[in-house]
Parts: structure tokens; C-alpha cells; sequence
């Protein structure tokens, strides 16, 4: 594959979803958001300004090293129900470990945010719909920024399909990374060993399967993935 070339003033939104490691979805909703600047050709492909894309970068990279420094807890969950959400808000108040909740009601806000805060874990709810926990497992498990990151993931999904840890392992295998501003840091994250990063909860296991989430979410940040 070609290399993508940093130094031309602009990119086209596919370019830019390998430069981000995101999907196309992804940079089109970073672009509404006013995260990435960009503009239609007369032909009505959007271009995206390799400008933007690098502060992009920049800042997850001083992102990463402010939250090293201060060592805060960053948790993102994706939620199907409000209620849900806000029962998680609830009970993450009075864990022994803080943790910050980012959170979405939106599958493609969450692949989004997982990029852009870099969480030390990522929770997906068990009523998110299978297709899109099949969709968020398959890019987050791809994706060079996120795919050492421990995901929870509903236990009872996961004996439906099972197939989603191999797929979860053979991503880090096989995703290499794109040359960008923090090829440095691509390079440090490849060294590490090959690992899934999936781990599993009951949504079954009582009224409130929230309590458990408090052990995994601790044993998530000392557990070094890939």
C-alpha cells in the first residue's frame, strides 16, 4: 500500500479514515462536528485538510501524555437506553478507583469518542443491537489507537458469537500502521505482544450487574493489552 503523504494540503475523506484509523462514517460525523475542516469538489467529493488531520493527531498524542502524568481513569461506555446510562453514572460514583464516564447513545459517536480520549477501558452495553457490537468490536479491535484497549463486552453475546475474539485477535495481528505524525508512537504500541482485548461481563448475573463492573473495570486498567 502506498504511503500517505502528510505534506499535501489536503486528503480525500477515505485517506483520512486510514490516516485516523477510523471508518469513512467516522471522519463524515468529525466533519459535521467541526473536528476536521473540509469542503465538496464541484464533483461532490469532500476533501479534508491534512492540516486538521494533524492537529488531530497532536492532540491525541498530548491527550495520552497529560492523562499519563496525572493518572486519571478514563472510562467510555456505549449505551442503547438513557436509564441504562444513567444507572452506570450512578453507581461509578462510588467506586474505590475513579473513573471519568465518557459516554454515547450512539454506536458511531462511540467509535468516534474511543479515538479521540483514547479511555483506559471501553464498555458496550448488552442491549446494544448485535450487528452494531459486532461493528464496534471489528474497528475497535482495528483500530492502532484503540485496539489495546480492555472492552467489556456482555458474555452472553460473546457465546452467541464467539467468532468476535478471533476476529477481536486476528485484527491486531494483521493492522499495520499508517504513517502519520505519531509514527513513533505506532511503532512503540507494535512491539508489544499479540493479544485480544476483550474481556466479558454478565448482564445476567443480578439486578444490578453494575456492581460487578467495578472488579473488571480495576482489573482492566492493570492489564496490559496489546
Amino acid at each position: 500500500m502506498k504511503p500517505i503523504n502528510l505534506n499535501q494540503p489536503y486528503l480525500s475523506t477515505r485517506q483520512s479514515a486510514k490516516v485516523l484509523q477510523v471508518s469513512l462514517g467516522t471522519v463524515q460525523k468529525m466533519v459535521e462536528l467541526g473536528e476536521l475542516t473540509a469542503w465538496k469538489t464541484r464533483g461532490g467529493h469532500r476533501r479534508i485538510l491534512t492540516s486538521s488531520l494533524n492537529q488531530q493527531l497532536r492532540r491525541r498524542k498530548v491527550g495520552m501524555q497529560q492523562r499519563a502524568k496525572q493518572a486519571q481513569h478514563i472510562a467510555l461506555g456505549v449505551f442503547k437506553r438513557q436509564e441504562n446510562l444513567d444507572e452506570m453514572q450512578k453507581a461509578i460514583q462510588d467506586w474505590a478507583i475513579p473513573f471519568e464516564l465518557i459516554h454515547s447513545l450512539d454506536s458511531l459517536e462511540g467509535l468516534m469518542q474511543a479515538v479521540s480520549h483514547y479511555p483506559d477501558v471501553i464498555y458496550l452495553d448488552s442491549l446494544i443491537p448485535p450487528i452494531e457490537q459486532l461493528h464496534l468490536i471489528h474497528y475497535l479491535s482495528k483500530n492502532i489507537q484503540t485496539r489495546r484497549i480492555p472492552l467489556l463486552v456482555d458474555e452472553a453475546f460473546v457465546q452467541l458469537h464467539p467468532g468476535v475474539l478471533e476476529m477481536a485477535k486476528e485484527n491486531g495481528v494483521h493492522l499495520k500502521p499508517q504513517t502519520s505524525d505519531a509514527a513513533a508512537l505506532s511503532e512503540e504500541l507494535n512491539a508489544l505482544p499479540e493479544k485480544t482485548n476483550v474481556m466479558t461481563y454478565s448482564a445476567c448475573a443480578d439486578k444490578h450487574p453494575y456492581k460487578q463492573l467495578e472488579k473488571l473495570f480495576t482489573e482492566a486498567i492493570n492489564t496490559v493489552f496489546e
